[in-house]
């Protein structure tokens, strides 16, 4: 007979894990309306940075498209920053560190929505609705597709939980996260107790590496779509492309922007073509009324 008090997978979640091999890993699953009542976290002044580094930032042939700031050494080589960098970033630093270490810690108190006993995922492709993700030890993903879906709402928010006291390192070879159904790279979270990894990834969301031991992010290769917050070190080395929330935001706001400025282009062409209409055919109507009075003078 069922224990009335054991927490099952919810259907709609159950659905979307069924036949993925080896997801048999879910200690417990909370209710799924209960995932869409996350709300992100507040930042504070860390979020006016795509790269935040209590430490060391090092920088080789890469791209950050957004603010770096570090609280020690600055290295860059041969990267291109499309943002404010050391020195001019240095005094803002301290204040944003405060902020994004509370966040880590608030990140910590976040009840869990669905928890897995094992994550160790290789060639899958993975669905995920929105809610808070907790992983007891570390997760690692290779070869692996994971998909968030919005269902339809753009402020679904994500949030993965991993490891407690120094235990959750997050890896990523060769994995990719895709927005899907509204979803938006800025509303994922990953809160990792120890360090992050990924290589020739493309990650999407704001990883608060925050652990004061562990807490550093290596990226090689691929891509970040969001924010790289550590609390030791951030290496990106070998072609990797960080793009910050704040320019993707704008790249939305521009795309709206150039489609309604093409609508006004358009509206103004109508108006100055009924314009000169208008006016070709009052000339013309005027000379054809000179024309019929001269004929008529010349008959009688």
């Amino acid at each position: 007979m069922r224990n009335p008090n054991a927490i099952f997978p919810a259907p709609a979640l159950t659905a979307r894990l069924a036949g993925m091999t080896s997801l048999a890993v879910f200690l417990f699953a909370a209710p799924f309306h209960a995932a869409l009542a996350q709300t992100a976290p507040s930042l504070g002044a860390a979020s006016g940075f795509t790269v935040l580094s209590g430490g060391a930032v090092t920088c080789t042939d890469s791209t950050v498209v957004g603010d770096v700031g570090a609280g020690g050494a600055f290295t860059n080589t041969r990267c291109t920053i499309a943002g404010g960098m050391p020195p001019a970033t240095t005094p803002a630093v301290p204040g944003a560190l405060a902020d994004f270490r509370s966040a880590y810690a608030a990140l910590a108190l976040e009840p869990c929505t669905t928890t897995f006993l094992d994550a160790a995922f290789t060639g899958q492709a993975l669905v995920l609705t929105p809610g808070v993700y907790c992983f007891p030890a570390a997760a690692t993903f290779t070869d692996t597709t994971l998909t968030l879906d919005g269902l339809g709402n753009a402020n679904a928010v994500w949030i993965f939980r991993i490891g407690t006291q120094a235990t959750g390192a997050l890896t990523g070879t060769n994995l990719s996260v895709v927005m899907a159904n509204g979803g938006q790279p800025c509303n994922v979270f990953w809160a990792p107790s120890a360090a992050v990894t990924m290589t020739t990834s493309a990650l999407k969301g704001t990883i608060l590496a925050g652990d004061v031991v562990g807490g550093s992010i290596t990226l090689t290769g691929g891509s970040l779509a969001g924010r790289a917050l550590a609390d030791v070190a951030v290496t990106m080395t070998g072609a990797t492309s960080v793009i910050g929330c704040g320019a993707l935001t704008a790249t939305v706001g521009k795309d709206k922007c150039d489609a309604d400025d093409d609508d006004d282009n358009d509206r103004d062409h109508d108006r100055d073509h009924d314009k000169n209409k208008r006016h070709h055919h009052k000339h013309h109507d005027r000379d054809h009324d000179k024309d019929q009075d001269r004929d008529h003078r010349r008959m009688y």
